[in-house]
């Protein structure tokens, strides 16, 4: 495997909407530059990038994929560029995400004929806060139908002044005119002197000796300015944009070309967002002698290799010689097996560089985000973590087969060490397991790989609200437990009184036993008889809280007095005392934060007005955003996700935290105590 020095290697992200032709664009690159010697099509399923079965079966991309392009171009030096294909819908934003910190650049690929949508917005300002460089691609440009003047209008409206073409389609738009080298020919749009003199201008600026010459030339030597090229791109100063047709092979070296010359190497990029355990920066260099310092940013589960951490060197050199940790972990690990990746294959390589992507098989040790170092001391570093958003739609899931309840388990934790927006709970009152996700799109996609890649099938259901009990007035209660069995018997008798405790306080249990009425050793007895009803409720089957349970008095006799009669007598003394307190079924209300662009602000507050919600204040947000704060009660948010995303046609995003308990409208409390039985209690 050839190997490349750290300024020949370029690391650049796709990002943009589905459909864009992200894919399709990396296919091209690797048939222009000689790497694969057919096109695939996503169509076909036979691209490098979409290689899961599910992606396949879709026709999309649903996870973050990783390829390379080794390029060999006339007057150029070769480089190997590192290039990460991401999905195109919010359902699977943790995967776009997570490609940001393995990448020193970032293109959006914008459908000519579509415009600039959402997911592309959020996505340039992701890396925007990571401090990237940024680009714009084009694609099908060639279309009658697409507007190129007015796209490149809106893109500036959106990104400012710094979006600037650097190429441009010929007149009958059958490829493209380089105008950073040229300041001639015969563009569709626009004047290729214009734009060259655009581009040229923005570049000076980054320098007043250089602007100097400019000015008193009236021209530069465009072969000096790769130095203020990237720092102009470094800076956020300029944007540039560039034309192609992937599934035409149209401007294809010209997109390579411009990232050969203009984006930054690893050397030469802004720097990673490490941080010491302490919170201050930790800075690397892309020195392939200094110590090893690499970061995960992807986990693979595959089938017959087992489990891969896919990471970016940011430092140092790893070889199959090398002895690395693992974030904190004392014990070493070897690097026996260094891989580096295309599409889903996988090939040995003998030397990872800093600004490589490469990947290490069967170290369990690896998850999302752990820090590679070959230096104990570097214990603690760690990147500045990503702001992804919170999985919040859920499914109750089970096995469809019995005894595969272990297997469900394993199979569902090697799922989220994937996916850094899953998370699985489970509620061990309600004996539940939920699999949550962004949408109902992302857990399907879930569900579908556990059956395809795993072989797993599983039953779902909507997950069950976590109800609650509790009393709201003050009561006394009183029972006696009796038993003769022909030898010895059961005797217990308990007098307690309850009372409402405020919200959240939970449970008391209070001894206030005179004169040894019951014996202290059984007072125990007594409380675990209480906690039984505690854990199966009175009114509906819910656990109940906020409740303070004194017992006060009681008898026993000194032969048939045991510890099952004081449970039993304790049990059923609570029973008596909630039938008497007034008892009512508590829901649980979530505090909500839901960002969408403003214009569905009215449909949105409708739509939580619909659902017993309350709005608490707004914000607004750069780009024409706004945040609704409020809430509701969380067993009016069944489909939300689904609901939200319909509203704002995929741009909304949203989160909850439990804000506190509230009882349940009367009416809901009757019908939650229609369906409870209680099993009969033994005399």
């Amino acid at each position: 495997m050839s190997n490349y020095l750290t300024e020949n290697l370029r690391t650049l992200a796709l990002v943009g909407h589905g459909s864009c032709g992200k894919t399709s664009l990396i296919e091209a690159m690797l048939y222009r530059s000689g790497m694969i010697p057919e096109l695939g099509t996503v169509e076909k399923g036979n691209t490098m990038c979409d290689n899961d079965p599910l992606e396949k079966q879709v026709g999309h991309s649903v996870r973050l994929a990783v390829a390379h392009i080794d390029t060999a171009m006339p007057d150029l030096t070769p480089v190997r560029i590192h290039v990460l294909d991401t999905p195109g819908y919010s359902d699977y934003l943790g995967q776009d995400l997570s490609a940001l910190d393995a990448v020193k650049s970032v293109a959006a690929v914008v459908d000519a004929t579509q415009g600039v949508e959402m997911l592309t917005r959020r996505m340039m300002q992701a890396a925007k806060d990571r401090n990237l460089c940024r680009m714009i691609v084009v694609n099908k440009f060639e279309d009658p139908n697409a507007d190129l003047v007015g796209l490149l209008k809106e893109m500036q409206e959106i990104w400012g002044p710094g979006v600037l073409p650097i190429n441009l389609p010929t007149k009958n738009r059958t490829r493209v005119i380089d105008c950073f080298d040229r300041d001639e020919g015969d563009a569709d749009i626009m004047s290729v002197e214009e734009v060259h003199r655009a581009f040229i201008e923005k570049i000076v600026e980054e320098d007043d000796a250089m602007l100097e010459r400019y000015l008193e030339e009236g021209n530069v030597d465009p072969r000096l300015l790769h130095p203020l090229v990237t720092k102009a791109l470094r800076e956020g100063h300029v944007i540039p944009v560039c034309f192609v047709s992937a599934k035409n092979l149209i401007g294809i070296r010209d997109f390579m070309k411009v990232i050969i010359r203009h984006l930054p190497s690893p050397a030469e990029a802004n720097d990673a967002l490490f941080l010491n355990a302490d919170g201050t920066p930790f800075v690397t260099k892309p020195d392939k002698d200094l110590p090893v310092v690499a970061q995960v940013f992807k986990i693979v589960n595959d089938p017959y290799i087992g489990k891969i951490g896919v990471f970016r060197v940011h430092q140092g050199t790893i070889t199959k010689d090398s002895v690395l940790y693992v974030d904190d972990e004392k014990k070493p690990v070897k690097a026996a097996h260094p891989l580096i990746l295309q599409g889903k294959n996988t090939a040995e390589t003998d030397r990872l560089s800093p600004g490589d992507i490469g990947a290490l098989a069967k170290i369990d040790e690896l998850c999302y985000g752990s820090v590679i170092h070959g230096d104990p001391a570097l214990t603690g570093v760690h990147m500045r973590p990503i702001d992804f958003p919170k999985p919040m739609y859920g499914l109750a899931v089970k096995p469809a087969r019995r005894g595969d309840e272990s297997r469900m388990s394993e199979v569902l934790a090697k799922m989220q060490s994937e996916d850094p927006t899953m998370a699985v709970d489970h509620d061990t009152v309600l004996n539940e397991t939920v699999i949550r996700g962004l949408t109902d799109m992302h857990v399907r996609s879930i569900l579908d790989r556990m059956k395809i890649n795993f072989k797993l099938e599983v039953e779902t259901a909507a997950p069950s609200i976590p109800y609650r009990e509790t009393v709201s007035a003050p009561a006394e209660g009183h029972a006696r437990h009796k038993k003769q069995t022909g030898g010895a018997g059961q005797f217990g008798e308990v007098y307690l009184r309850i009372a409402p405790l405020p919200r959240g306080a939970g449970f008391e249990f209070v001894d206030e036993v005179k004169g040894g009425a019951i014996p202290y050793n059984l007072i125990p007895a007594v409380e675990k008889g209480v906690r039984e009803v505690l854990d199966t409720g009175f009114v509906a089957g819910y656990p109940i809280q906020d409740v303070r349970v004194t017992v006060y008095d009681g008898k026993s006799h000194p032969v048939d007095s045991k510890e099952v009669a004081f449970v039993s007598a304790g049990r059923k003394a609570f029973l008596d005392a909630l039938a008497k307190s007034e008892p009512q079924v508590l829901e649980p209300i979530v505090r909500l934060e839901i960002t969408a662009p403003e214009s569905y602000m009215g449909d949105i507050v409708g739509d939580l007005s619909s659902r017993r919600g309350q709005v608490s204040g707004t914000e607004n947000l750069p780009g024409g955003l706004m945040v609704i704060l409020g809430t509701a009660p969380l067993s009016e948010l069944d489909g939300y996700a689904t609901r939200l995303h319909a509203i704002t046609q995929g741009t909304g995003a949203w989160s909850m935290e439990l804000e506190a308990y509230q009882p349940v409208p009367a009416q809901k409390q009757a019908e939650l105590a229609s369906k409870f039985q209680r099993k009969d209690e033994e005399d």
